[in-house]
């Protein structure tokens, strides 16, 4: 089994040690976060580092994964992922076992797609997103690097979300609509 780091010790951090245990394709070897958590432990997995440890752990691991969440800003998972990519490391994209993935999707690096997903036929996710626990994904929508779509979401057909969105909880998006770089929809939107 592949060894994994996770970046990031919260509440996002939890969900996703459930889906990575699922999907047992990867052992977590420990956690990074705030130098005043070292040794704290996360669902039975300690934290073992700082983000300015990565360059190190990079020469004994391979993968990591960013697993803080993101609401108001991509910043911090943006920056936490490229820092991650220029340590060396790989970053997996984690897929739930109760997601379901059409084959003609495209998923990219780092992802993580949690329970009940949907995500179908030429949709296209970018590095680094959240598609959080039941978001719908419909066909031919593209979803671009560093978004979070919230629990619920429904993204309808054609859609384009550029980088760095936050889509909240429960949110419609209409189909074949355009939502610009970094913008924040609140959850239970509607969006036509």
């Amino acid at each position: 089994m592949k060894e994994i780091l996770l970046i990031g010790g919260g509440g996002h951090c939890k969900s996703v040690i459930d889906v990575i245990e699922q999907e047992g394709q990867f052992k977590i070897i420990g956690i990074i976060d705030k130098a005043e958590l070292l040794g704290s432990d996360v669902l039975g997995y300690s934290v073992i580092g700082v983000d300015s440890d990565l360059k190190d752990l990079s020469k004994k691991y391979s993968y990591a994964l960013v697993t803080i969440g993101q609401i108001k800003s991509s910043k911090l998972r943006k920056g936490l992922f490229d820092l991650a990519k220029k340590t060396g490391f790989t970053l997996p994209s984690i897929i739930s076992p109760r997601a379901y993935i059409s084959k003609n999707a495209i998923i990219g690096n780092g992802v993580v797609v949690m329970h009940d997903v949907l995500i179908n036929a030429n949709a296209l996710i970018g590095d680094n997103c959240i598609i959080n626990s039941k978001a719908l994904i419909e066909h031919d929508t593209k979803i671009f690097e560093h978004c979070h779509i919230s629990t619920n979401a429904t993204i309808n057909g054609g859609v384009v979300i550029e980088s760095g969105c936050f889509i909240g909880s429960g949110a419609v998006i209409r189909d074949s609509i355009s939502i610009k770089k970094n913008s924040f929809i609140k959850a239970g939107s509607l969006i036509k």
